[in-house]
């Protein structure tokens, strides 16, 4: 860890943050009955992290820098996707008796999630060209340049 990729992870966190709060305002008039732009957000989040991690791997066909990969994957993703906020808004749904409404929110957000992010790896797959089959699993296990961090 040093002192620039702290303030790459920063500098994408606050770029992160502010497209979710753009895009949970523009969203508002149709997050009625449903947070949607909570559910967009997550779900966008999740292809783009499954693209990017796919894509970027060391050994990948356009393999990036850790900062950069710190940048997207833990800042910039991380600042957009909103879980915490997915799970105040599932709990007021149940608290206000939105029983129902609170399932289809965690249903919709989980498959709607896993899937983009598979959409995203599989996506990336097939523009490296079938190599590195496997993306780290999370946001925090970031692989440097020809060294896996999880072999570790």
């Amino acid at each position: 860890m040093s002192f620039t990729s702290c303030l790459l992870v920063m500098l994408g966190g606050a770029i992160g943050t502010l497209a979710r709060y753009l895009i949970s305002v523009l969203a508002s008039p149709v997050s009625r009955d449903l947070p949607w732009g909570t559910i967009g957000i997550n779900v966008a989040g999740s292809f783009v992290i499954g693209l990017f991690g796919t894509l970027t791997l060391a050994h990948s066909r356009y393999p990036a820098s850790e900062n950069l990969r710190l940048f997207v994957m833990v800042g910039l993703c991380g600042g957009f996707t909103t879980f915490s906020s997915f799970s105040l808004q599932t709990f007021d749904l149940l608290r206000s008796g939105g029983f129902a409404r609170a399932t289809v929110n965690i249903a919709a957000s989980v498959v709607l999630c896993v899937a983009a992010t598979a959409l995203g790896h599989l996506l990336a797959l097939r523009w490296n060209g079938g190599h590195q089959p496997i993306a780290p699993a999370t946001a925090d296990v970031v692989v440097s340049p020809g060294r896996d961090s999880r072999s570790s």
